[in-house]
Parts: structure tokens; sequence; C-alpha cells
């Protein structure tokens, strides 16, 4: 078998391969029922709650940043030292 044949051939099975894959792909029935379950706020401690309320503002507040620096020191286990 020659180069070219070769390349054809390979071509050809490689397009093949492709179509079955696309046809397959098509023909699937994707029917998947998506679900959101929102969070239990009543479950949630306060601090969550208020970075939650943090998360929409777009205005300095002073509880928030003091929400945000008590997760830090709780994600870093920093104590306060003098």
């Amino acid at each position: 078998m020659s180069r070219t044949a070769k390349i054809a051939a390979a071509g050809t099975l490689g397009g093949m391969l492709m179509a079955l894959t696309i046809g397959i792909t098509l023909h699937e029935d994707r029917h998947v029922e998506t679900v959101i379950v929102p969070p239990d706020e009543s479950a949630a401690d306060p601090q969550t709650r208020d970075l939650r309320r943090c998360r929409t503002l777009t205005m300095p507040d002073s509880s928030c940043e003091a929400a945000w620096e008590e997760k830090r020191r709780r994600f870093y286990r920093r104590e306060d030292r003098p």
C-alpha cells in the first residue's frame, strides 16, 4: 500500500469515526431534570447569613468587613495576639 493510500485510508476512517460519534451524540435522549434546592436559611449560622448578604452589596459596609475578617481569621486559624 502506498503512502498516499495509507493517508487516505486513515482520513476516511477518522471521518467515519467522527460522523459516528456525532450521530450517536445527537441521537441520545438527554432528558435530565435539574432540581435546585435552596439552602435552609434557618440552619445557617449568623455569620454565614451575613456573608451571603454581603456578597450582593456594592458599597462598603463595616459589618461586612468585620464578617469577612472573622471568616479569614477562622480560615487561617489566626489568634489575636498583642
